[in-house]
């Protein structure tokens, strides 16, 4: 997949979860003004929320769509892990914000009984938020993409909100007015938990963290078929994976013969791997003790 195209899949779905999230947001908002729901409403305004979040993505894969420059060598695709970033931040306040709300609810014995209108708003948004997961997280995956990745996690974690609704609803419905604040109190402690991994997997990107082992395994033994590998490390940029790999060779070998094996190992790569955006390779003599300078 060309690299346009790469970042014109990824527009599409975000701007698909933003329209919809825009139109959930609205209807629950409503519901649970109207309908007597506090847990409806909490999960109107983390839709909000997520309205803020989609935004500050689709802002983030437009900076990150740019090729590189003189101010940014290794380009712009840092500002998706940015996005993914502020999305786990922004989870995480959706997640307080409830949290605080039902135990104010509860301490004051405030619940009131939903109308059935707050239970098919509830009702709905699982069923279209499980969707946008699907849809998203395969994309997400297809593009190795962490803003989408993280979107995606998002959309899961309306879907349990809503499924928690859903249950405090009912009951509320049913004549256990408790129901209603407990549920979304108990909701929130898995939007914590969605928000701390999506926060870990930011993080680790935004701090230059090794890729998995299985892809770096993956390029070594790739590499390890034209010439021996010395030494290799990747780190994320957006959707793209940057390779720094030191190469072993005859040291008899002219300078062109080393350029040409590196030439058809960078090649390799790139065919392999779609989602590598640049590999760096540095060649050693393979029979000679070498001390490799760093000061990392």
């Amino acid at each position: 997949m060309l690299r346009e195209e790469r970042f014109e899949r990824a527009e599409k779905v975000i701007h698909l979860g933003f329209w919809v999230n825009a139109v959930l947001m609205v209807m629950k908002l409503a519901a649970g003004h109207f309908g007597g729901s506090e847990a409806v409403f909490a999960d109107g305004v983390e839709s909000g929320c997520d309205f803020v979040a989609l935004l500050f993505t689709m802002v983030a894969l437009r900076v990150g769509r740019k090729p590189f420059d003189a101010r940014h060598p290794y380009g712009h695709g840092k500002a998706e892990n940015v996005a993914a970033f502020v999305i786990a931040l922004v989870i995480g306040g959706a997640g307080m914000f409830i949290l605080v709300q039902s135990v104010r609810t509860i301490m004051s014995r405030s619940w009131q009984t939903p109308d059935l209108i707050a239970v098919a708003a509830a009702l709905l948004t699982i069923v279209i938020k499980e969707g946008l997961y699907r849809y998203s997280v395969a994309a997400g995956r297809k593009l190795d993409s962490p803003a989408l990745q993280a979107v995606a996690m998002d959309h899961r974690k309306d879907a349990l909100t809503s499924v928690g609704t859903l249950v405090g609803v009912v009951g509320a419905y049913a004549g256990f007015g408790i129901m209603d604040p407990l549920a979304a109190g108990l909701t929130s402690l898995f939007i914590f938990k969605i928000g701390y991994e999506t926060f870990r997997s930011a993080l680790h990107d935004l701090m230059d963290g090794q890729p998995p082992g299985d892809f770096i395994r993956a390029v070594t033994d790739l590499a390890e078929g034209v010439e021996h590998v010395h030494e290799i490390r990747g780190r994320r940029s957006g959707q793209y994976i940057i390779i720094d790999l030191k190469l072993d060779m005859d040291p008899e070998m002219t300078v062109k013969q080393s350029h040409d094996i590196a030439t058809c190992v960078k090649k390799l790569i790139f065919e392999r791997f779609p989602n590598v955006g640049d590999v760096m390779i540095h060649i050693n003599p393979h029979d000679e003790e070498h001390e490799d300078l760093i000061r990392l």
